[in-house]
């Protein structure tokens, strides 16, 4: 069973985490550090993965043979075994001297990594996270293991470690051991399980006029092409406002999980009522949790005018979801079947682009286009604004760190000009892009200057 073990020094949230992932309060959890001494071995579940977690004792410089290098060693031990390792910091306390040992420690050893900042739960940890670029593991992945939050973007990281040894989830569409994880959305009778039955040839979920029929998140397990899919029916989401009884908000709560851990989200839309105030709320539901978002309109064999009607859904999503310009639009009728051959093909492409990787070297090389086609404006406070440096932090959604001197004063509109211009230039339609800006200091900042006017 894939393996990941959870490192860090002592009492950064390491056994708050690790009872998360196995589900149950299993390791003792107290303000005091050192509480852990030994590993502790668990089944990790999150979402519809499944691992061999590791908690261990808080890392320590220690003498040899006392207690701490005791401690240490087990954690060795059990780096060792890992196919994966979570290195954690406290992001509240910041970046300390012992994270900056142990991740020059950790760099060392051929196990991949991710940098986790916990204890960012709201807006707290930001100024830690961001130190935690320095640790070189790496973008430090926001989590708060006490209230549960990060934990998506946990998942794609697991999911990618695991596709890369042939396990769980894929990092490339149909690669070897890969399942897509593609979940069918929309309001409520817009034709979710009907489309759902028709892609899997067979009557698999219960369909009626009534809406509502779905409660539960249904997971199926397919092949298309070749290509593992576990496709996912969801029940209708209403306007939180007409949502009734507990039963219907446990089945929102269920859909909305299943956008939270998709990969690609198809958006299902009625053609005789398209793009209503619900659809579109649903639309940047799935763009703000960073999956790759398919916009299929159902009933289509009803539409009178198809051009008008197609012309005119194609230019509400470009007017009211300008992060993602060019969302794939496919036309199709569940219940006859027409037209629902061309979903799975746009599906597949749109997760190409969700993966895409761009090397650094180019991608320097379009920033510096894009800036002397447009330079930054100044700042603030009267300061040229500097892009320096841009570097691709991670996929799933692609996500990209340019370095600046004032990263509190680049103006949304020229980030957005900076997001549609990778979007053009690296053929990334549809799918979210993320920005970071991250301050580069002044490397001379501080040194003193000798007799000869040279700083030292």
């Amino acid at each position: 069973m894939f393996s990941v073990v959870i490192i860090g020094r002592p009492n950064v949230g390491k056994s708050t985490l690790f009872n998360r992932l196995v589900g149950r309060r299993q390791a003792l959890v107290d303000d005091t550090p050192g509480v852990t001494r030994d590993r502790r071995e668990g089944e990790g579940r999150l979402g519809d993965l499944r691992f061999r977690v590791t908690d261990t004792a808080g890392l320590e410089d220690a003498e040899p043979g006392s207690i701490e290098a005791r401690m240490r060693q087990q954690t060795e031990t059990a780096l060792a075994d890992a196919d994966l390792a979570l290195m954690m910091i406290d992001a509240r306390a910041g970046v300390t001297p012992l994270d900056e040992h142990f991740a020059r420690w950790l760099r060392r050893w051929p196990v991949p990594t991710v940098l986790i900042a916990n204890k960012c739960e709201g807006a707290a940890g930001e100024t830690g996270r961001n130190e935690a670029f320095g640790l070189g593991l790496g973008e430090p992945l926001a989590l708060s293991a006490a209230h549960g939050e990060g934990l998506a973007e946990l998942y794609d990281e697991i999911a990618a470690a695991m596709a890369a040894r042939g396990e769980g989830e894929g990092d490339a569409a149909g690669g070897e051991g890969g399942v897509l994880q593609l979940a069918i959305v929309g309001r409520p009778n817009a034709g979710k399980s009907t489309l759902v039955n028709r892609l899997l040839g067979e009557e698999r979920q219960i369909t009626g006029p009534e809406p509502g029929l779905t409660r539960d998140a249904i997971g199926t397990e397919w092949t298309w092409e070749g290509h593992p899919v576990r496709l996912i029916d969801t029940a209708g989401l209403r306007r939180r406002a007409r949502i009734d009884g507990k039963l219907e908000k446990l089945a929102v709560g269920d859909a909305l999980h299943a956008v939270a851990y998709a990969q690609v989200v198809v958006l299902l839309l009625d053609a005789l009522a398209p793009l209503e105030r619900q659809d579109l709320t649903i639309a940047r539901k799935v763009i703000d949790e960073g999956r790759g978002l398919v916009v299929a309109a159902n009933k289509w064999d009803l539409v009178e005018d198809p051009q008008k009607a197609r012309r005119e859904i194609v230019s509400r999503l470009e007017l009211t979801l300008p992060q993602v310009k060019g969302v794939p639009l496919v036309t199709l009728s569940a219940l006859t079947g027409s037209g629902v051959d061309r979903l799975m093909p746009a599906v597949f492409a749109l997760y190409q682009h969700w993966q895409a990787r761009v090397a650094t070297p180019e991608l320097n090389d379009w920033l510096a286009q894009m800036i002397e086609r447009h330079p930054p404006p100044l700042g603030h406070t009267g300061r040229r604004l500097r892009l320096r440096y841009a570097t691709q932090a991670k996929t799933r959604p692609p996500t990209f760190v340019i370095f600046t001197n004032l990263p509190d004063e680049l103006p949304e509109a020229y980030v957005r000009y900076l997001q549609n211009g990778l979007r053009e230039r690296f053929a990334l339609p549809g799918v979210p892009i993320r920005i970071h800006l991250r301050k580069q200091d002044n490397p001379y900042a501080g040194r003193r200057r000798n007799k000869s006017g040279r700083r030292k």
